[in-house]
């Protein structure tokens, strides 16, 4: 006779089959659930600058000098605001990602990660990302006008105000210095995650560390140096705080020609209209109007450093 063979009765089977990890499906649901708030409020406040800002949104607003009347909806145009902020924001690329690259490269490739020097550098960018942007005005005022500016004016014997007054350059340099942690973080990510296999084949067929850097990491860190600069961007186009102090006008009836020239700003223009006006009621369809293509051209802006960051990776994958 066949020994009987022992079996789970069938009620604990199922009873195990039901087992619940309740940490993880708790854990599951609130995050699952903050992204969806997130994506709701972001549709939300989008959904209402759209609804309330298209209406005001015509060629003649994006295409005109405003006059100094500018609450007034007949005569409220943009195209001074478009111009200053388009420009500020690419001369603080200039600035910013060569200076956030190289430090990057520094901690990334030559820095011992264990000295002193190291541990206080990276606590300074760590510190810097923390500094409200209101500071970063009051730094610009002091360091760049009032220190650099009136010194030039000093050695070149202007007469007047020269360098020595609120300018584009000096907006853009403090705006640089603000997002100078994003570029050197997203940069450093994107260097540490070239495989070490690149650099040790470089090394190994004669290439000096230099070289090696140049030619190798360097092209094949692009796409998240990009992604470093489209973050800055991001973060410096709506900042008022800073350029508040160092560049903003309240009003110009020319476009800027020169870096030592003021400008207009779409942010500072928004801010302008919702607390300089008489009657709110109506200049809101020019606020939103103007925060519409606010928005507008950030996304245009970052929609072009997105495009080359796809490019250079399709060409990298061609390549290899």
């Amino acid at each position: 006779m066949s020994a009987p063979t022992s079996k789970s009765p069938p009620a604990r089977r199922s009873l195990r089959g039901r087992h619940i990890d309740w940490s993880a499906s708790i854990g599951t649901t609130l995050t699952g659930g903050a992204t969806v708030a997130i994506i709701l409020f972001l549709i939300a406040i989008l959904t209402d600058i759209l609804v309330h800002g298209l209406p005001g949104l015509s060629w003649r607003f994006v295409s005109t000098i405003p006059r100094k009347d500018f609450f007034e909806p007949q005569s409220a145009a943009v195209l001074s605001m478009i111009v200053g902020t388009t420009i500020r924001v690419m001369v603080m690329t200039v600035f910013v990602i060569p200076v956030g690259v190289i430090t990057a490269v520094y901690l990334t490739e030559y820095a011992a990660s264990g000295s002193p020097y190291t541990r206080v550098i990276r606590a300074a960018i760590a510190n810097l990302a923390g500094v409200p942007s209101i500071v970063f005005g009051l730094f610009g005022l002091g360091f760049f006008i009032n220190f650099i500016g009136k010194n030039l004016d000093s050695i070149t014997h202007q007469v007047g105000p020269h360098y020595g007054q609120p300018a584009l350059v000096w907006a853009s340099l403090t705006l640089s210095i603000m997002t100078l942690p994003v570029v050197i973080v997203a940069t450093e990510e994107s260097l540490k995650a070239i495989t070490p296999g690149l650099r040790e084949a470089s090394l190994a067929l004669g290439a000096t560390k230099l070289e090696t850097i140049l030619k190798i990491v360097l092209p094949n860190a692009l796409p998240g140096i990009l992604t470093g600069g489209i973050l800055a961007v991001s973060r410096a186009a709506g900042e008022v705080a800073p350029i508040l102090f160092t560049g903003a006008a309240y009003y110009m009836a020319d476009l800027p020609t020169r870096l030592t020239d003021q400008f207009m700003d779409l942010g500072y223009h928004a801010f302008v209209l919702s607390t300089q006006s008489d009657n709110i009621e109506k200049t809101r369809p020019i606020l939103y109007a103007t925060v519409l293509v606010l928005l507008l051209l950030t996304f245009s802006l970052n929609a072009v450093g997105i495009v080359a960051r796809a490019r250079m990776r399709k060409a990298m994958r061609a390549g290899h």
